[in-house]
């Protein structure tokens, strides 16, 4: 699909000295992901954002997990010490977009606090504030050094389109061939939109689909009365450029066709909306000089669209001068080789290690050996790029859908003491820090966070809640959850932020090679080398069990000196590629050597 870049051909400025950050690689990047609405409410002003009426008009309600509770940029703002503190050097930043307010079935209504309801694509919703504001947050974060990531979405828009013949039990998906483009109600109905030969990867071209004018071959679609212009650019109201085949079953064809949850499934496999979203989104990199995209549902969406999406937005950042934007896909997929599949056929740089959460998880809750981890890594090769491009990968240990590490290490050791608590969860972090990729921290996870479980009890606000729920928590370390949630003295906001600085001292810690030296098939051992250029060797050793070790690791034969970073380590090697280790229950060390002797 031949699309424009925009503003690409324009000339790279050169990068001034304050500009360095901007050389970082994306592995060298400790990144904090945040959903503004919970974090830190800046101006009360802006809680309703701007509408009058009770809840089901404005969204707010601070005491009801699924509506706004009033975080907003000028708070994130003013909290930029806390997360650079912890030693984050990248904010990903939730969707801030202009959001329905308030969707769902009568009784069962929820806001869109979250921002993946989007309406208007060209604006920042007014719960979080201004375009002035967002402009405030990246230029304030730019000046410490720190990067921005924008969370985006390209599959769908807020729930808007209804369907005039869906059925009582629900608008269930119709496949393309029960229901083809050309017949209205199924490959018996009358003739419509004659002349269309389908969106399949060769015909996605502007002739074709200047011939699909009627969009209600499956359903017949309808924006109800008042929500005529509600979405922003004017093209996104018209039912023409969207799905409209029902909702999704997560399978088969339906997993790119259907409606996800009941919101508005974009046919990305139309040029004009391809071409509409890349000027869009990088728009966006123009106008805010921000440093990635990470983008939400991208399986659920055609690979020509990332195709011609992913080279657009890295040139129109380039051309801004920003030649590390960092691009990486949600696909929620344990496997390595169906994520490594979005690297290769769709041309993501990086998706979301899912693989590694799934499987850091188990290891430190010591479900399985740590084998499985150095199996994990061993498939690196499948990556486009291979081990290299592995090592941009954002890992991380949970998030705002499925739930925090907190949750998983208490639901998987119900009767473990505090102190276990707070080792397996500490371990898994280190576990996070140390290995390849860039490591990912979820907001609140450094205060001990853990929830109830997924989506909304793994959303809980940083600043005094008004949610019984989330007061009644326990955080990690036995704490209660109610109250304010910036203490940089919490125990695992320190611990954190100690592994944070070694990270970023150590260049083979934040992008070197990885060798597995040790696994085992149950709990216990795991060490890796790290090494960059012509540095040095640093040695990660985890104890994922609960007895000490005392064990022989592999190391280069020149790694004959070494020094402690984390924990004792022996100063010098028991012999030529032998070096000695001892490490205490759930723990973890680090060790340098110094070059060869």
């Amino acid at each position: 699909m031949a699309l424009a870049a925009g503003a690409a051909q324009a000339r790279t400025p050169p990068m001034s000295a304050s500009d360095a950050y901007r050389a970082r690689a994306p592995q060298d990047e400790v990144i904090y992901f945040v959903l503004p609405d919970r974090f830190a409410n800046g101006d009360p002003r802006n809680d309703r954002g701007g509408l009058a009426g009770d809840r089901l008009k404005t969204g707010y309600d601070p005491a009801d997990k699924g509506f706004y509770h009033g975080g907003d940029l000028k708070g994130l703002t003013a909290r930029l010490d806390y997360i650079q503190g912890l030693g984050a050097t990248t904010i990903w930043l939730g969707p801030i977009f202009r959001n329905k307010p308030v969707q769902g079935p009568s009784g069962h209504e929820s806001a869109g606090y979250h921002g993946y309801w989007i309406t208007d694509f060209t604006d920042v919703d007014p719960h979080f504030g201004t375009r002035a504001q967002l402009k405030t947050f990246v230029d304030a974060a730019h000046a410490r050094g720190m990067k921005v990531y924008l969370d985006i979405i390209a599959n769908h828009t807020a729930d808007v389109i209804q369907y005039r013949d869906c059925p009582a039990a629900g608008c269930d998906y119709r496949s393309k061939a029960d229901y083809p483009y050309v017949r209205k109600g199924g490959p018996r109905g009358a003739a419509i939109n004659d002349g269309f030969l389908g969106d399949q990867a060769g015909r996605q071209t502007t002739e074709n689909f200047a011939r699909l004018t009627r969009p209600d071959y499956a359903y017949e679609p309808y924006v109800p009365k008042g929500e005529e212009a509600v979405k922003a650019p004017a093209w996104l109201n018209d039912p023409i450029h969207y799905h409209n085949r029902g909702n999704s079953r997560f399978a088969g064809e339906s997993s790119t066709y259907g409606d996800f949850a009941g919101l508005d499934d974009l046919a990305t496999e139309n040029p004009r909306v391809a071409q509409d979203f890349i000027d869009i989104y990088g728009q966006w990199i123009d106008d805010f000089g921000i440093d990635g995209y990470r983008i939400d549902t991208a399986r659920h969406v055609n690979p020509e669209f990332w195709q011609a999406f992913v080279p657009a937005m890295l040139a129109r950042a380039k051309a801004r001068g920003i030649p590390n934007f960092h691009i990486f896909g949600e696909v929620y997929e344990t496997e390595p080789g169906m994520l490594a599949k979005f690297t290769r056929v769709d041309g993501y740089p990086a998706v979301l290690d899912f693989a590694f959460q799934a499987t850091v998880t188990d290891v430190v809750n010591g479900k399985v050996g740590t084998d499985r981890l150095a199996k994990l890594f061993s498939q690196d090769a499948l990556y486009q790029g291979g081990e290299a491009a592995a090592r941009q990968l954002p890992t991380f240990l949970g998030n705002h859908d499925m739930g925090r590490i907190g949750h998983f290490v208490r639901a998987a050791h119900p009767e473990a003491s505090n102190d276990e608590l707070s080792k397996r969860v500490t371990l898994a972090h280190a576990l996070l820090m140390f290995t390849r990729g860039a490591p990912v921290i979820y907001y609140g996870d450094e205060q001990g966070f853990t929830g109830s479980g997924g989506d909304r009890d793994s959303r809980q606000d940083m600043f005094p809640s008004k949610v019984a729920a989330y007061n009644g928590d326990v955080l990690i370390g036995g704490a209660a959850a109610a109250g304010d949630h910036f203490k940089t003295d919490a125990a695992l906001y320190q611990a954190i932020s100690a592994m944070a600085r070694l990270r970023a001292a150590d260049p083979a810690l934040r992008g070197g090679r990885q060798v597995v030296r040790a696994s085992d098939d149950k709990p216990g051992l795991l060490a890796i080398s790290r090494t960059a250029g012509s540095g040095g060797e640093t040695l990660v050793v985890f104890n994922t069990g609960q007895t000490a070790i005392a064990a022989q690791v592999e190391v280069d034969a020149t790694s004959r000196a070494w020094r402690a970073v984390h924990g004792s380590c022996a100063a010098t090697a028991t012999a030529p590629g032998s070096y000695r280790v001892e490490i205490g229950p759930l723990d973890y060390m680090i060790c340098v050597s110094e070059g060869g002797q």
